[in-house]
C-alpha cells in the first residue's frame, strides 16, 4: 500500500510539474534597454514547435504600425497579429533551434526561451553563438 501512495505521489508530482512548467500562454513583452512594457505576445504550440505572435499593442500611437524593414512575406505586415517567434523545439527545460523577429529593426535573430519561473520568460536573441545577443524577461499575463 505504501508502495501504491508513493507512486501515486510521485506521477502526480510529476504531471503538476509537466503542466506548471508549460512555456505556452499569453506574456508581456519587457523591453530590455528601456524597461517599456511593448506587447502581448501568445505563445503556442503547432505541430510539436513553439511561435509566438503579437496579440496586442501596448503603446497606443503604435497599434497601427507595421513591419517595414522586415525581410520576406512579413514585410510590410502589421505588427499586431505578426508572428515574430518560429519553430522553438524541446530541448530539456529550454526551447531552441529557431528564431525571433525584432519587428522594430526588421532583424531575425537565433532565439531560446526558458522559463524563469512559473510567470517569468528569459527570452534571448542571438546572432551566431548565444554571448553575442540581447535577453528580454517577459512576464505571464494572468
Amino acid at each position: 500500500m505504501k508502495k501504491l501512495f508513493l507512486t501515486m505521489t510521485l506521477v502526480a508530482t510529476t504531471i503538476l510539474t509537466a503542466v506548471a512548467q508549460d512555456v505556452t500562454g499569453k506574456w508581456k513583452t519587457i523591453d530590455d534597454e528601456t524597461g517599456e512594457e511593448k506587447s502581448i505576445v501568445e505563445i503556442y504550440k503547432d505541430n510539436g514547435k513553439v511561435y509566438g505572435k503579437v496579440v496586442e499593442i501596448l503603446n497606443p500611437a503604435k497599434k497601427d504600425a507595421t513591419c517595414v524593414d522586415c525581410p520576406g512575406a512579413d514585410k510590410d505586415k502589421p505588427i499586431l497579429g505578426l508572428v515574430i517567434i518560429k519553430g522553438l523545439e524541446k530541448d530539456g527545460d529550454e526551447y531552441n533551434d529557431g528564431k525571433i523577429l525584432d519587428p522594430n529593426s526588421g532583424k531575425v535573430y537565433k532565439c531560446y526561451i526558458e522559463l524563469e519561473s512559473q510567470d517569468k520568460l528569459k527570452v534571448r536573441g542571438y546572432i551566431g553563438f548565444s554571448l553575442l545577443g540581447r535577453t528580454q524577461y517577459w512576464h505571464r499575463v494572468k
